[in-house]
């Protein structure tokens, strides 16, 4: 590779880092789902999942994840050509968080298919 497009490619870097910061400094929800994963992937390490469920929690957070982002970039976005009040401005800002909530909606079923069982019987040897 040349000079320029390493540049090109470390800035292209950079600047994702800085809008994934910029969501987590700046959305309470964002650092929710953060502490969610984090929560989630620490029972999916001591649940020892097999590859594909791994896959699966993964792609769920994942999901979740890019949803907010773009929640984020949508509500940034209406607040920029709509200062002032608008009813299309509130619905365009109300399908966005409707959208993540799906996205979350989505995350927690997978959730409970690929972690439910495990976790039950886990907690059942604990118990007994």
């Amino acid at each position: 590779m040349s000079g320029p497009i390493k540049r090109d490619l470390r800035e292209s870097f950079r600047c994702a880092l800085q809008g994934l910061w910029y969501a987590l400094q700046t959305e309470r929800n964002m650092r929710i789902h953060l502490g969610t994963a984090m929560f989630v992937l620490f029972v999916s390490a001591w649940l020892r999942l097999t590859r594909i469920e791994w896959l699966l929690i993964v792609a769920a957070i994942a999901f979740v994840f890019v949803a907010e982002m773009f929640n984020t970039v949508a509500e940034l976005m209406v607040d920029l050509t709509t200062p002032e009040q608008n009813p299309l401005a509130k619905r365009a800002k109300d399908v966005a968080a409707a959208a993540v909530l799906v996205a979350a909606l989505t995350a927690a079923a997978i959730g409970s298919v690929v972690l439910g069982p495990r976790l039950w019987l886990r907690i059942d040897e604990l118990l007994h």
